[in-house]
C-alpha cells in the first residue's frame, strides 16, 4: 500500500464459547463502526472503491487454525481486503462456565485489530 489514509485499531471479546472467529469479528467491526470515509472516492485511482486496499492484522491469542478469514473479510464491504494474523490478544478467566452458552472452560478470546485503509 503506497498510500496510507488512516488506521483504527479495535478490540473484540468472546466471552463464553470460546470461538476465535466471533472475537475477530468484533475486533474489526469495533475499529470501523466508528468511520465515515466520503472523501475518499474522489482520491482512489478510478474513483471507485473497488481500487481501494483494506490491510487487516489480528493478534490472536490461540486457535489461528479455527479462524474464519471470510467471516472477517465479510465484515468490510469494499475494496481489496487482506487479513494478517500474529501472535497477541489475551486469554483470561470468566469465572464460569456455562454450557448453555457452548463453554468449553471458562475463557474468554480477547482480539486485537488494525485496520489500515489506503491504496
Amino acid at each position: 500500500m503506497d498510500n496510507l489514509f488512516f488506521i483504527e485499531i479495535g478490540m473484540g471479546c468472546d466471552l463464553h464459547g470460546q470461538n476465535i472467529t466471533k472475537a475477530s469479528v468484533r475486533a474489526v467491526q469495533n475499529a470501523i463502526h466508528h468511520n465515515s470515509m466520503p472523501g475518499l472516492r474522489s482520491v482512489l485511482p478510478g474513483g471507485t472503491l473497488d481500487n481501494m486496499k483494506v490491510r487487516v492484522k489480528l493478534a490472536l491469542p490461540c486457535d489461528k487454525a479455527l479462524l474464519d478469514v471470510e467471516q472477517v473479510k465479510a465484515v468490510l464491504p469494499y475494496g481489496q481486503v487482506s487479513v494478517e494474523l500474529v501472535d497477541g490478544g489475551m486469554l483470561t478467566t470468566s469465572g464460569v462456565v456455562l454450557p448453555d452458552k457452548d463453554d468449553k472452560n471458562d475463557l474468554i478470546y480477547v482480539v486485537i485489530a488494525s485496520v489500515e485503509v489506503g491504496y
